[in-house]
């Protein structure tokens, strides 16, 4: 993809967050920044939401990669993804823990300590992320 090129979205009368099915929590916290053309900020806020949730879900007060690598942690997590009884359910679970930390060091401690400025297409690319980590914590199978 090439990043800042139009798409065939913007010829429509579809909004990117509705085409991109943006989870309503992340539009809750990023529509009105993305409108504004505040790509990067809108990024921040969604991986910040996911921050909460998790804090809020596992009672950890911890930010960040640590926060996300001991609420989904390998033997006791504080929020399972899955029954964790096959390897399959292993798996899920330890693969999304390294992406939940990932995406905070990758996508939104950046945000957070420098000035960017992101193309759109990368801000949705990111917000598309969000709604899919989002999306994983409202099917977990506890708490």
């Amino acid at each position: 993809m090439n990043y800042g090129e139009p798409r065939a979205a913007e010829s429509r009368d579809v909004h990117p967050f509705d085409e991109r099915n943006i989870h309503s929590d992340i539009a809750a916290v990023s529509l009105k920044l993305f409108d504004d053309g505040h790509y990067s900020q809108a990024t921040f806020e969604a991986f910040k939401r996911i921050e909460n949730e998790v804090k809020s879900l596992s009672g950890i007060q911890e930010e960040g990669f640590s926060l996300m690598m001991n609420a989904f942690k390998d033997a006791g997590p504080k929020i399972k993804l899955t029954d964790l009884v096959s390897m399959s359910d292993k798996n899920v679970q330890s693969g999304f823990r390294h992406v939940f930390a990932g995406v905070m060091s990758a996508i939104r401690n950046p945000r957070g300590h420098d000035i960017l400025i992101d193309p759109i297409d990368l801000c949705l690319d990111h917000l598309s992320v969000a709604s899919v980590l989002l999306r994983m914590l409202e099917n977990r199978k506890a708490p």
